[in-house]
């Protein structure tokens, strides 16, 4: 079927009220690049989901990433989009400046996780700590930096890791919102997965997970093949991506997750702890662990911050209070889902200004 006569029956969909939940942040910003929402009919209605990792990273993380970067010889190494998520004694970025007690903390944006080896080699008077966050997508990488650091045999390197991995949450999801009708599902984690994942999902729920690349074209099929099966009663997966996704995903970077990492439960900004949904170093790689299980506690958001609605798809961002009244921005962001560039708020915000 050609694209135009995809968009056209979407157009004029005129069938029951459907809500579909886009589970990636990449998705989000795709949706309104191509202003796909005025493509559709008003009766398909898209959600965004909890598929920014730092979105959902608890407070505690934060905290914890500050505790090493201010600790003598210390470094912290982080990606950029973790510096502005509010910790309850100020973000990375406010305590690289100068935390509450004054003191600096010493922080270093990294481009990539495997940079804590030479420079842990260079420097092994200086404990080398990695902030470690994301989900499947991201998790192989950190897996290599541990496998290579050991083979190395260098040891101050330490991961504080906020990996989780999406299908527990989509099934969280399912428990606890009834309404969403389909799911866009993650191009980027399907990569490493593969599309049988979603499977037991699609059997339990009778919904369609229906897995898209980020083009306006992609995205456009898939909301299209979510529909037709809701149309058709059935509720299974399909691979839209199948040049990227495939059926079993990526198995050499899914065995080096499987040998550094074990799960277990993991507190998610918004929706609170899910069991099996994070991933910890196995007792073999434990001199690398930097304290990450049990970070676990969240500060409370101000009043008005609907945070956990937006990323559960409850609400659009514009619905909740702060963005609305504009006391919640970028540059002065109060819940995670405004800070990373994959955040719903964000992303709302760049396109809605």
């Amino acid at each position: 079927m050609e694209i135009t006569q995809v968009i056209e029956y979407l157009k004029n969909y005129d069938g029951r009220q459907l809500k579909l939940m886009e589970v990636c942040g990449t998705h989000t910003a795709a949706i309104f690049k191509n202003g796909i929402r005025d493509l559709i009919s008003p009766k398909i209605k898209l959600i965004s989901g909890p598929g920014c990792p730092v979105c959902v990273t608890p407070t505690a993380f934060i905290d914890k990433c500050v505790a090493y970067a201010k600790a003598l010889n210390c470094e912290l190494l982080t990606f950029g989009d973790m510096m502005k998520v509010p910790g309850t004694a100020g973000s990375l970025s406010e305590n690289k400046a100068a935390g509450e007690d004054g003191a600096k903390a010493n922080i270093t944006i990294m481009y990539s996780p495997l940079e804590a080896i030479e420079k842990a080699k260079a420097n092994p008077e200086i404990t080398y700590a990695v902030a470690a966050v994301g989900f499947e997508t991201t998790a192989p990488t950190y897996a290599l930096l541990v496998k290579e650091a050991a083979r190395q045999g260098v040891e101050n390197i330490r991961l504080v890791t906020a990996l989780k991995t999406a299908i527990p949450a989509l099934r969280w999801i399912c428990e606890n919102q009834n309404d969403i009708d389909g799911f866009i599902c993650p191009g980027h984690v399907s990569v490493i997965t593969g599309v049988h994942v979603y499977d037991q999902l699609a059997e339990d729920y009778h919904k369609p997970f229906v897995v898209s690349g980020f083009e306006a074209e992609h995205i456009l099929a898939a909301i299209y093949r979510i529909v037709k099966q809701i149309e058709a009663g059935e509720g299974r997966v399909e691979n839209m991506y199948p040049n990227a996704v495939k059926e079993d995903g990526n198995p050499k970077a899914l065995q080096a997750i499987e040998e550094v990492f074990t799960s277990g439960a993991a507190v998610w900004r918004g929706l609170g702890p899910i069991d099996g949904s994070g991933l910890y170093l196995k007792d073999e790689y434990e001199v690398y662990d930097g304290g990450s299980r049990g970070l676990d506690d969240d500060m409370e958001l101000p009043e008005g911050c609907r945070c956990g609605d937006v990323i559960t798809g409850r609400i659009n961002p514009d619905q909740c209070p702060m963005f609305a009244g504009g006391s919640c921005t970028p540059m002065d962001p109060f819940g995670p889902c405004m800070v990373s560039s994959e955040g719903s708020c964000g992303i709302w915000y760049r396109n809605k200004h």
